[in-house]
């Protein structure tokens, strides 16, 4: 059988200070592309469902990747992040970024209790860039943070002041998952970083989208 994919993206369109912001299109589109070659039925939600926002900065070469055209009509109708999604009927979950992500998934409460069921089922968890923010607020038993003594990577509080959004956003992700107790490795800034531990696989930044999506795939065959 088939495997099946979750991919949760974000609904939130405006950073702090009013810009627009949405999903990171190539942190979606590759793994996307990716799994649907590999033969993945895939199911794509967010928090309100409908269009997913694009963050315009991420679109602006897009019509050169008819590739990903297929992952774009997909994004217009997003389903809804609600109670009726088990992890039971998925491999993986998988979360792009965007700095839209960091407004509305941090503390979903369907979102954080389906990431504990998919670890505690031993399925793969995965996330790219600031798809880690949805680790925030999660907890396992006896309130003891999700993330505390894990290994993993997001987007650095270095890019976040590259790309001059520290004031834009209501947290650093590095900085926040550190606090958590979580052991976050970074790497250059902007280059390809991704980290695996044991069933959680975490990219740091849009380049490492493909071999996130790659690990994920490389963890499912193994299975």
């Amino acid at each position: 059988m088939s495997k099946h994919i979750l991919m949760v993206v974000t609904s939130a369109d405006r950073l702090l200070n009013g810009e627009a912001t949405g999903l990171w299109l190539e942190e979606f589109a590759i793994p996307y592309s990716l799994f649907k070659a590999s033969g993945y039925r895939i199911k794509v939600v967010s928090p309100k469902g409908g269009a997913t926002p694009l963050d315009p900065r991420s679109t602006q070469d897009a019509d050169s990747h008819p590739e990903w055209d297929d992952a774009r009509v997909a994004l217009q109708a997003a389903g809804v992040l609600d109670q009726q999604i088990s992890a039971r009927d998925f491999d993986a979950i998988f979360l792009p970024g965007g700095h839209g992500t960091v407004f509305d998934l941090p503390g979903h409460p369907v979102l954080s209790k389906l990431l504990v069921d998919f670890d505690e089922q031993g399925r793969i968890c995965s996330a790219v860039c600031h798809g880690p923010s949805a680790f925030i607020g999660v907890m396992r038993a006896k309130g003891v943070p999700w993330v505390e003594g894990r290994n993993l990577t997001a987007f650095s509080d270095s890019e976040e002041m590259a790309v001059e959004l520290q004031q834009a956003v209501p947290f650093l992700l590095e900085s926040t998952l550190r606090e958590l107790g979580a052991l976050v490795h970074v790497g250059p800034d902007f280059a390809v970083h991704v980290l695996r531990d044991r069933n959680l696989i975490t990219g740091q930044n849009p380049a490492s989208s493909e071999m996130t999506a790659r690990r994920v795939i490389e963890a499912l065959e193994a299975a």
